[in-house]
C-alpha cells in the first residue's frame, strides 16, 4: 500500500483549535472520500525525543490504488479546491514524501 506523508506547521493566523475543526469536519472527510484512498490520519506532534519539532503536523493518506488516486483524485476539482483552501493554512516549507508500506 502506498503512503503519502506530508509534514508542515500552520501559518501564523491559524490555531490548533481552529485547525483540528477543519481536519474533524471537511479535510478528513474529503480525503477519506478520494478514489484510491483507503484512509487519512492527522498526527499532531506534542514532543520529541531530541527536544526539537521541526514539523507540528503530520498528515498521512493510505492510498489502496496510487493509479487511481493519481488519475482521479488529485486532477479533481474537488482536491484542487480543498488543496488552495488548506495551502493557506499552513507555512510554506511542508515537505510531502511519497513511500510503499513494508510492513
Amino acid at each position: 500500500m502506498a503512503k503519502q506523508i506530508i509534514l508542515y506547521n500552520l501559518a501564523d493566523h491559524v490555531t490548533d483549535e481552529q485547525y483540528k475543526d477543519y481536519v474533524v469536519n471537511e479535510k478528513g472527510p474529503l480525503l477519506d472520500s478520494l478514489p484510491g484512498a483507503k484512509k487519512f490520519e492527522m498526527v499532531k506532534i506534542t514532543g520529541s525525543m531530541k527536544g526539537e519539532i521541526p514539523y507540528k503536523y503530520v498528515g498521512i493518506m493510505h492510498i489502496d490504488d496510487m493509479d487511481l488516486f493519481n488519475r482521479e483524485a488529485a486532477p479533481s476539482k474537488k482536491f484542487q479546491d480543498f488543496a488552495a483552501k488548506w495551502s493557506t493554512m499552513v507555512k510554506p516549507d511542508f515537505q510531502t514524501l511519497i513511500g510503499e508500506e513494508i510492513y
